[in-house]
């Protein structure tokens, strides 16, 4: 009996280390609520630096970009159609030239009549022209006496002044109306940049949302055609030619075809005319009849095309070519290479004529409107 009893109480004290798995489980759950916590309190804290350190960058980078892409939109708006500071640049031979005798003048005379020698022989050498210089030292002369005015300095302004009234006789931008399509026929001599003064016209109205079809007239050079084509896939337009073909029937066809589509524009180039040819400015006065011919209210209007480095023979030029064709408007091309800006105010003189564009440069967006104040801006400094 009392071995029954021992093997019992032996197997009870084998059972006890039931109450160890409890304790085991006891100390489970103690870990697991720290490993709770402690995971519950790093994650907030890296949480809160990384939002307020993603928040802060991201303005700041924003504004910067806004004002840097506002900045440069309105460049290119006004540098197409204003003169600035392309004019500026392209009169730089000229404006060199008048400055560095200018600021001898202005700085060690005094306002006497050798001083207005000395103006005047400056005025001569910038091609502004023996009428027109003439005129601008007698106006010049006046306003001094009538202001009386013994500042040297101020007498550069005074002269600006009336070279600026005298290109406003001149200052007459195009405009196009009438029926369409609005013809332009292009004339003048040879090398004057009759081919590329097309191309950027042509680019020109196509900033103002004109419709543009070129007639390549120019049948007796083969390279023209060719540079006529060039421009016509640079700008994304039609241009009508023929090798070999008559000029007159060329043109003929490119107005007629600009009817049918309903274009706005048509620039006629023609080939280049020496003023001395009278057969050849003959044959451009039939071109302009058959102009007329397909269209009643055509050629709008007639532009010859001016070298400024001629000088003084483009006032020749003009005459001749206004004789047989009426010219009603001038581009003066090639200003950046010459230090004959001064032909302008000869022109305007002598045979004043509406000045629609100056080209200051060989680039496509290199064609201004004339604008006489800022060209005088530009051409004294």
């Amino acid at each position: 009996m009392f071995d029954f009893l021992k093997k019992i109480i032996q197997k009870k004290d084998k059972s006890s280390p039931k109450p160890k798995k409890v304790a085991a489980s006891k100390p489970k759950p103690a870990p697991s609520k720290p490993k709770k916590v402690a995971a519950s309190k790093p994650k907030p804290a890296p949480s809160k630096p990384k939002k307020v350190a993603a928040s802060k960058p991201k303005p700041a980078p924003s504004k910067p970009k806004k004002v840097a892409a506002s900045k440069p939109k309105p460049a290119p708006s006004s540098s197409f159609f204003g003169l600035g500071e392309k004019l500026k640049n392209g009169l730089t031979k000229t404006r060199e030239t008048l400055s560095a005798q200018f600021n001898d003048l202005f700085t060690s005379k005094k306002i006497d009549e050798s001083f207005y020698d000395e103006l005047e022989m400056i005025l001569l050498t910038a091609d502004v022209g023996i009428s027109a210089t003439s005129m601008l030292i007698e106006q010049t002369k006046e306003t001094v006496k009538h202001e009386k005015i013994n500042d040297t300095l101020e007498l550069k302004n005074i002269l600006k002044r009336h070279l600026i009234e005298l290109l406003k006789k001149i200052e007459q931008p195009l405009v196009i109306k009438g029926q369409s399509p609005f013809v332009m026929m292009v004339v003048g001599v040879n090398g004057a940049g009759k081919t590329t003064t097309i191309g950027k016209l042509t680019k020109f109205f196509q900033s103002q949302n004109k419709d543009v079809l070129i007639a390549a007239g120019d049948t007796f050079r083969a390279a023209a055609v060719e540079q006529l084509s060039v421009w016509g896939e640079r700008n994304n337009t039609q241009v009508i030619a023929q090798q070999n073909g008559d000029p007159s029937a060329v043109i003929f066809d490119a107005v007629n075809s600009a009817k049918s589509k309903n274009l706005d524009i048509v620039l006629a180039d023609t080939a280049g005319r020496l003023p001395t040819q009278k057969n050849l400015i003959d044959e451009i006065t039939k071109i302009k009849r058959v102009i007329g011919k397909c269209h009643s209210d055509a050629p709008q209007e007639v532009i010859l095309v001016i070298d400024a480095n001629t000088g003084q023979n483009a006032i020749n030029q003009l005459k001749i070519f206004n004789d047989a064709l009426n010219v009603t408007g001038l581009i003066i091309t090639k200003l950046d290479g010459t230090a004959k800006g001064g032909i302008v105010a000869a022109i305007a003189k002598d045979h004043p004529t509406p000045l629609r564009f100056v080209g200051v440069g060989e680039k496509i967006d290199d064609l201004r409107i004339f604008n006489a104040e800022e060209y005088v801006e530009a051409m004294i400094k």
